[in-house]
């Protein structure tokens, strides 16, 4: 985690510059700064700790808070934390809870919940949806307005989800459905964008 750290406490624009490649038959998750690596001694590189897959997914998740501008009534109160949720099976495990602790985002605190059915109206911030199949495009209709929903579905888009993960190039990448983001309430930072592998 050490690593992580390292990434994001890097400026904005150079946290986005990274590139998670698969390596080994075990199919683990190696990050490589080509921005930061000049600055930093062989030995720091040598040790950067291979992680999960889902390790990734969560410091990705991390990210897309500090990038994303909610409006005040997606909130009970001021004082309400920025809540990040699973919606089904969690493949994250302790990982997201880790990667998030002690997180303060927009001057609020940084939470994770793990939800069974879809959370009620300024409950979750951001909602990452782990199933998939025919049921996803109702558990998106039924998401209220201001939250930014994330997943992995080859149709997330297509079902009307706004940033789905994908594997390019033996890459993790995301893509971003601006139309959908704006529409539900949203203002996404143009530095998301320009980093993102498709904007639609």
């Amino acid at each position: 985690m050490a690593l992580l750290s390292l990434i994001f406490s890097a400026h904005p624009l150079d946290q986005w510059r990274l590139y998670v490649v698969i390596t080994g038959r075990h199919s683990r998750w190696l990050i490589l700064l080509p921005v930061l690596a000049a600055s930093l001694m062989r030995q720091d590189v040598a040790k950067a700790a291979q992680i999960s897959e889902y390790e990734v997914k969560a410091a990705f998740l991390l990210n897309f808070t500090k990038f994303v501008e909610w409006k005040p009534d997606a909130f009970t109160d001021a004082n309400s934390p920025l809540e990040i949720c699973i919606l089904g099976p969690d493949l994250f495990g302790s990982t997201i809870d880790s990667t998030v602790a002690n997180e303060t985002i927009h001057n609020r605190r940084l939470v994770v919940r793990r939800i069974s059915e879809v959370p009620p109206a300024k409950s979750c911030q951001v909602v990452f949806i782990t199933r998939t199949g025919r049921g996803l495009r109702g558990i998106l209709r039924k998401i209220s307005p201001g939250v930014l929903t994330v997943g992995e579905a080859d149709d997330f888009i297509a079902s009307g989800g706004m940033i789905r993960f994908m594997v390019d190039d033996r890459r993790v990448r995301f893509e971003i459905a601006r139309g959908v983001v704006e529409r539900m309430g949203l203002q996404m930072s143009s530095q998301l964008l320009k980093v993102a592998r498709a904007v639609r």
